[in-house]
């Protein structure tokens, strides 16, 4: 059964940087698209990013494009997410998930959270001075 285990959270000064990882066990990530969400204190769960299978697409919102980046090495089982020049508003809890459908659709839709199957239990990112 596959499950996704997220890492690389922390405390961060804004304007800086971290890595997050998702890591898969108990089956290759190989055929799926991955999408990374959010969610802040007392607000509804929003997109951030989504990786198609084999890495060749990807999406972004608005709230972050041209600061993060989002890759994938099947080898590893392991999608990651880039996020620089972080912002307070970025703080929360940051999860990833496999999609069901392509990553466009998934961006498309406004980023449905419906379109995610398996999620992982998530990691904090706080971004303050």
């Amino acid at each position: 059964q596959l499950q996704l285990v997220e890492s690389g959270g922390g405390l961060v000064q804004p304007g800086g940087s971290l890595r997050l990882s998702c890591a898969a066990s108990g089956s290759t990530l190989d055929y799926y698209a991955i999408g990374w969400f959010r969610q802040a204190p007392g607000k509804e769960r929003e997109g951030v990013s989504c990786i198609s299978s084999g890495g060749g697409s990807t999406k972004y919102a608005d709230s972050v494009k041209g600061r993060f980046t989002i890759s994938r090495d099947n080898a590893k089982n392991t999608v990651y997410l880039q996020m620089n020049s972080l912002k307070p508003e970025d703080t929360a809890v940051y999860y990833c998930a496999t999609a069901s459908v392509m990553c466009a659709i998934v961006a498309g839709s406004g980023w449905d959270p419906r379109y995610l199957e398996v999620w992982g239990q998530g990691t904090l990112v706080t971004v303050s001075s």
